[in-house]
């Protein structure tokens, strides 16, 4: 039986370790029952509206329906990924409460005078600072907790995460209901429980970002690849 943490109370690394230990033998919907029974209202999905995050939104909306979800519309979104949050909204009926838009406060138009053309291209960083770092920070201020997709296979930068952590960048305790899933299971699930998804992913995008930063990953290529390809950047920083 899982150790229940207080809200607004920084849990102890030895208790969350615990927690998070206490999630292996257990299913991706355990961890998400436990995270909304102990701290919802003030826990968020982050949802990028890819194949992870459509996952979890189905299975959050089959314990509590109310839960909020958030995403970073950086002005450089792909019209499939405006498409597929529109499929969702509208198969689980989410009210525009629900669904948290977050955005830079530069247009790109802005960020354009300020910074120069183009950053994405020059300073990723910089630009994933202020397009996306920023915008997170303000939304989860209030938040005790939030809901990501990440995966151990996803990248070396991810391979040790727990299923419960505490996260030291925003802070607040960050649930990772996925860690120990591989992508065949994010897939079998989807299908099997028919939920909408990036067509992207048809297309070789098995990771989705901006239009400018992302491209198409051929069969054997490792699944990051495609994401600010011609850099070292591998993350936008938003879990490091």
């Amino acid at each position: 039986m899982t150790t229940p943490v207080q809200q607004n109370v920084r849990p102890t690394d030895e208790a969350l370790k615990a927690l998070s230990d206490s999630f292996e033998s257990k299913q991706p919907q355990d961890v998400l029952a436990y995270a909304l029974k102990q701290y919802a209202p003030n826990i968020i999905l982050a949802c990028s509206f890819g194949a992870e995050d459509v996952v979890l939104l189905d299975m959050i909306h089959k314990i509590n329906p109310r839960t909020k979800l958030f995403y970073l519309d950086t002005d450089f979104l792909f019209k499939e990924t405006h498409e597929v949050r529109d499929r969702l909204i509208a198969k689980y009926g989410l009210r525009p409460e629900q669904v948290i838009q977050a955005k830079s406060l530069l247009t790109p138009e802005q960020q354009a005078a300020q910074h120069g053309e183009a950053l994405w291209s020059r300073n990723p960083d910089q630009c994933c600072q202020l397009r996306k770092i920023d915008p997170l920070t303000r939304v989860l201020n209030g938040y005790a907790a939030w809901i990501t997709g990440i995966r151990r296979d996803q990248a070396p930068t991810r391979a040790n995460a727990g299923f419960v952590e505490w996260d030291q960048k925003f802070p607040l305790v960050k649930f990772n209901p996925l860690a120990k899933w591989k992508s065949e299971d994010v897939w079998a699930y989807i299908k099997v429980h028919e939920v909408p998804y990036n067509e992207l992913h048809d297309r070789h995008y098995p990771s989705i970002g901006c239009t400018h930063c992302t491209a198409p990953v051929m069969p054997g290529e490792d699944p990051r690849s495609g994401r600010w390809k011609n850099f070292a950047k591998t993350e936008c920083g938003l879990h490091k």
